[in-house]
């Protein structure tokens, strides 16, 4: 299977691919690839442009692959370009675990989407995601903007007690990959764990599992949130001005999913008026955040510029997921992470 790499990717990953799935073929031309700024860079130098030759090159690429590791630059309509000038194309492999919302935008025909199979990096998060989220429901927990202030003043305070995870309540909005080793880290530390869900089924490390319409009365009962779900029309505005309100006092809010599942201008307020202790955000709707964001200048407000899942090995990862995935294409079995292309996510 010829498999056309559409996006950085280092050599250590495509060795990856090569040794777990010799019969894959990867084709590159780094020199038609934007430069990676970073280990992990998966979008490259935002600057790179290509001559129209080097254009012609890279098109010719695509068009002759059974198979793509990415989409075109990121680009919803460079990936219609390239579905349609190829009628040989099998299966596109996004570097995103929200990679559904680039298929919805490339407004493939239906004839389209049933003759490529789409599939994702969902899953290869997980780990570094789940940490990101400790990192603020125990910062929420411990009370990290009152250590840091009295730190700054000299200030050795009287006595006063902190939070125990393990012995909070803790709702994980979204029971995907991400949302299930968020749950399995949480159990592990005593936390006692709710999970919304749509499917309703049993989930490893949730002590219960609530319909996403039930999404309020959950929050109600939480002592922190940490919203996992990717950005699809079902999930805008999911956490919106009910869900806070619903919020006890001082609940600690993490988003590790995408910032459009997100009300901002009900979590400003919700902070403002103590509902929200903390919040621990590595997402927000627009990226990135204005520098007019109320939500820069705010102690209880830890800002992370959509970083938390990044890092050296994370290639690497996808690579595995990928080469797996080609076995599975190769031998007629089914996919891992395939996008559904009603929903697209």
């Amino acid at each position: 299977m010829r498999v056309a790499v559409a996006t950085p990717f280092d050599e250590r990953s495509r060795e990856i691919v090569r040794e777990r799935e010799p019969r894959v073929d990867l084709v590159v031309g780094p020199e038609l690839l934007a430069p990676v700024r970073y280990p992990g860079d998966q979008g490259g130098d935002p600057d790179f442009r290509r001559g129209e030759e080097q254009q012609r090159a890279f098109e010719e690429l695509l068009d002759g692959a059974d198979a793509l590791l990415g989409v075109p630059d990121d680009d919803p309509a460079a990936l219609a370009r390239a579905v349609r000038a190829n009628p040989g194309l099998r299966w596109v492999h996004t570097m995103a675990a929200g990679g559904g919302q680039s298929v919805r935008a490339a407004r493939l025909s239906e004839e389209e989407l049933g003759r490529v199979a789409f599939t994702t990096s969902a899953g290869v998060h997980g780990a570094p995601l789940a940490e990101f989220a400790l990192l603020g429901l125990l910062a929420g927990a411990k009370r990290l903007p009152r250590l840091q202030a009295d730190s700054a003043s000299r200030t050795w305070a009287d006595k006063w007690f902190m939070g125990q995870l393990h012995e909070q309540t803790v709702l994980v909005v979204g029971l995907g990959g991400i949302g299930r080793e968020v749950a399995r880290v949480l159990s592990a530390l005593g936390a006692t764990v709710l999970g919304t869900s749509r499917h309703g089924r049993p989930v490893d490390g949730v002590d219960e599992v609530v319909p996403t319409d039930r999404l309020a009365e959950a929050a109600g009962r939480a002592d922190a949130v940490v919203v996992t779900l990717p950005g699809t029309p079902a999930t805008k505005g999911l956490l919106s001005a009910e869900v806070f309100a619903a919020m006890r006092p001082g609940t600690t809010f993490v988003n590790v999913g995408r910032g459009t599942v997100v009300d901002e201008e009900a979590l400003v307020a919700a902070l403002d008026d103590g509902r929200v202790g903390f919040a621990a955000l590595d997402v927000v709707a627009r990226e990135p955040l204005e520098p007019a964001s109320p939500l820069w200048d705010r102690p209880d407000v830890l800002v992370s510029p959509h970083t938390a899942a990044g890092g050296p090995t994370l290639d690497h990862r996808i690579a595995e997921l990928f080469a797996d995935n080609a076995t599975r294409l190769l031998d007629g079995r089914e996919l891992r992470n395939r996008v559904d292309v009603v929903e697209f996510y």
